[in-house]
């Protein structure tokens, strides 16, 4: 199942969707009336036949009105008319729906408005009685009152059966148990249900078990997509101890589209104008805002999702920036940060983009050391994250242009605050490979501090850190090939038995466990 996006669908139509307002017609005048009679006596035909479950043989070919040879006759030009997704590589699908079907599926609402092809299945099943009585839908809400489900939906829709026409899709698909009930429909819950026995399946655990293991503020639908990009993230991992190789971009942007990233409505410093929250989650250590310091609780409960966006970097780190460290990774999904600068950051930060957009490149000030963000010079960098890896200082005024499609980003940096991690935490970090900073480590050995644009922030800069350049930027030809031996299945086990394993308290952070912090950071801070 594939998650995060290509969100930038979710609020189109369908490449492939017709240009008229009403259904394709098949046939002659004759034709059509033939099947506009057989229609009406379907719609008379007992409702036992539109139940789940099997039906006697006999009731069906009773039922049917249709023939073979009209049945043939109306699939003339058909194919044509109604093509495969583009996804579906020309072939048909199975009862394992694809990644991109659930994609679609998931963000349809009650108002959605689709097409079915007409008399699309063949005489002499139940499957045709159904199809025959719901293919009149005109929109999803129709499709589920006249007998459609979520899983008629995903079947008919890789074989190009169903055309969405337009209106209101999601973007991401409906978390029910964070709605108020009184705006969910009937279309939202029979998805949202669906799609957590789905998820249950997929993950080889009970439904009932991914409501038991939600940790604090995460629901059953997050639970169950997290578990599959975890799970999915191991694999790749074990994939690439296997076979010798680099955690590739293709990697990353497996998990990313994964993933089910949160509204995040605290980095109110990124937010465009009017918004009050953004995709973003933090993997690693950060403060609270209780001023705990301490691992993220996604970090413990999905070790692998962060092992492998940091074994992307340190596969592809470049041989002049072998000294850089990080604590933290912002995992971002589609918004344009206003200009902004980061809070505190310790040290420079490395940034990538991932996914399928146009536009999105980084604005950059490298020599911005304060002052009003009004105030910055028209001049500044440029650079293209899809073309390449950028080193740049997050305390500078940096921000994203617009961009088209779906874009995902990873922010690689240190906090300040890195020196109050307590032992426990660190040993945790190894294991997920995160080169922690030594607490006496220069923050400017990589890039320059800027010199400031004006008189009153111009900083002053000693003959060593004159040399250093503002940022850094590689094209994919200045990385590491680095390549190491292929791992036999023993080894590769191994491996994976040393690995963080991920943990399942509801709760991390307990009132005891906080106080518990403090007092090593007070002991520490004496020392």
């Amino acid at each position: 199942l594939v998650f995060g996006p290509t969100r930038a669908l979710a609020f189109q139509v369908e490449a492939m969707a017709p240009k008229v307002s009403k259904r394709p017609s098949a046939g002659t005048s004759t034709d059509k009336t033939a099947a506009a009679k057989v229609k009406q006596k379907i719609l008379k035909v007992p409702a036992a036949l539109f139940q789940k479950g099997r039906v006697d043989k006999s009731l069906v070919k009773k039922a049917t009105e249709m023939t073979r040879e009209q049945f043939v006759k109306f699939q003339e030009g058909m194919d044509a008319k109604w093509p495969l997704p583009g996804y579906m590589n020309g072939e048909k699908g199975h009862c394992h729906f694809r990644d991109e079907t659930y994609e679609r599926i998931t963000r349809w609402t009650a108002e959605t408005r689709i097409a079915y092809r007409p008399h699309a299945k063949a005489p002499g099943s139940k499957s045709h009685l159904r199809y025959e009585k719901y293919s009149s839908a005109k929109t999803v809400g129709e499709a589920l009152r006249v007998g459609s489900y979520p899983m008629d939906w995903c079947w008919d829709y890789e074989r190009g059966f169903i055309k969405v026409l337009g209106g209101p899709m999601r973007e991401e698909p409906l978390d029910v148990a964070k709605e108020d009930e009184g705006q969910v429909t009937d279309v939202d819950r029979t998805i949202a249900n669906w799609y957590v026995r789905e998820l249950a399946k997929m993950v080889g655990v009970k439904g009932s078990e991914l409501t038991t293991g939600s940790g604090v503020g995460e629901s059953t639908l997050e639970r169950g997509r997290r578990l599959l990009a975890q799970r999915e993230a191991c694999e790749r991992l074990e994939a690439a101890d296997r076979e010798g190789r680099r955690i590739n971009d293709e990697d990353v942007l497996a998990i990313l589209k994964r993933w089910p990233f949160a509204k995040n409505p605290y980095r109110k410093n990124v937010m465009q104008p009017g918004k009050t929250w953004v995709f973003s989650d933090s993997m690693g250590i950060l403060r609270d805002r209780q001023g705990d310091v301490h691992l993220t609780a996604c970090s413990r409960r999905y070790p692998q999702v962060v092992e492998l966006f940091g074994r992307w970097l340190k596969d592809h780190l470049p041989d002049d920036a072998k000294g850089f460290t990080w604590t933290t990774i912002n995992v971002n999904c589609n918004y344009a940060a206003v200009t902004h600068r980061d809070n505190g950051n310790f040290g420079p930060s490395f940034i990538k983009a991932f996914g399928e957009f146009e536009g999105g490149a980084l604005n950059y000030w490298p020599d911005d050391s304060g002052g009003n963000l009004e105030d910055l010079p028209k001049s500044k960098q440029s650079l293209d994250l899809t073309e390449g890896l950028a080193l740049f200082n997050g305390n500078c005024a940096h921000g994203v242009q617009p961009f088209k499609g779906s874009r995902y980003s990873l922010v690689y940096f240190t906090v300040a605050c890195h020196p109050l991690v307590n032992a426990e935490d660190r040993k945790k970090m190894a294991l997920l490979g995160f080169p922690l900073p030594a607490p006496d480590m220069d923050p400017h050995q990589l890039l320059r501090p800027p010199k400031g644009y004006c008189l009153k922030t111009r900083v002053a800069l000693t003959p060593a850190k004159h040399k250093l350049p503002a940022f850094r930027f590689y094209k994919p030809s200045d990385l590491p090939k680095c390549k190491s031996k292929p791992k036999s299945d023993a080894q590769v086990k191994k491996i994976a038995a040393g690995r963080y394993k991920p943990e399942t308290q509801k709760s991390f952070y307990s009132s005891e466990a906080r106080n518990a912090r403090k007092e090593e950071k007070d002991d520490f801070m004496e020392v």
